[in-house]
């Protein structure tokens, strides 16, 4: 199965670290064209056989432009997002407001800019395009405490990968969600540390993290990668506008 992006053109976002960053070495050991950007470039610094951007994924200048600049691309991966911690009473309009446009907005700027490129690269080739959007098992798929804002926006994006996979699924572009559990991240290690100044220590917050996954662990980010590898692939030709849960069972 190696190689199984040969010739292929893909963009992810957030790729600094986490998740992203497992999707785009992935993408490159199977050789694709890998354009990763992340807003902090020094975070793309040791990733290899990629090339790099610094990208506002909430500026859709920047995003125009970035894209004006790839080109066509066969592949578009969203990962770029925010947790906001706490109920509705806890988010002002401000968390609202920036908690959608970065999870959820970013993801329309990135495919309105990238698609037409997708369409014409698939007509011209005979091939097909994958778009893929991280979204949450905390979402419309399970209630998740004190994810108000968050589990809104991931609710969100499911509902736009629908929408973009039905608008085009006979242009040859296919678009599906991935909805991760608790994944082992430098984002969610400081979420533990955070939460571990107020239930007494960073080991008993990831306690509590882990009691909650019925599989007793979290996920790692190359089992996220693996997925979106698959669905990116060709051997995915028959997918489209899925929400497809990677959460040890946390949404049963």
């Amino acid at each position: 199965m190696a190689g199984r992006l040969k010739g292929k053109v893909a963009v992810v976002t957030a790729a600094g670290q986490g998740i992203g960053r497992a999707i785009a070495e992935a993408f490159v050991a199977e050789g694709a064209t890998v354009h990763a950007s992340d807003l902090d470039r020094a975070k793309l610094a040791d990733l290899k056989r990629a090339k790099k951007a610094k990208l506002d994924v909430c500026s859709t200048r920047a995003v125009e432009a970035y894209a004006a600049k790839v080109g066509p691309i066969d592949i578009l991966v969203n990962v770029a997002g925010y947790v906001h911690h706490g109920t509705v009473l806890d988010c002002s309009e401000a968390d609202w407001d920036f908690s959608f446009d970065l999870n959820v907005k970013s993801m329309h700027r990135m495919i309105r800019a990238f698609l037409p490129g997708m369409l014409a690269r698939a007509e011209e080739t005979g091939g097909s395009g994958s778009i893929v959007n991280l979204s949450s098992g905390a979402s419309s798929l399970k209630g998740a405490p004190n994810r108000y804002a968050y589990g809104a926006t991931k609710a969100a994006v499911i509902g736009l990968t629908k929408s973009v996979a039905v608008d085009f699924i006979r242009q040859g572009i296919r678009c599906n969600a991935i909805c991760p559990g608790t994944v082992r991240s430098p984002s969610w290690e400081a979420r533990v540390e955070e939460l571990g100044r107020s239930v007494g220590g960073a080991d008993k917050a990831m306690e509590m993290f882990v009691a909650r996954q019925p599989m007793g662990r979290v996920g790692e980010a190359a089992e996220i990668a693996a997925l979106a590898l698959y669905l990116a692939a060709d051997e995915s030709a028959f997918t489209t506008g899925t929400a497809i849960p990677v959460d040890g069972g946390w949404t049963l």
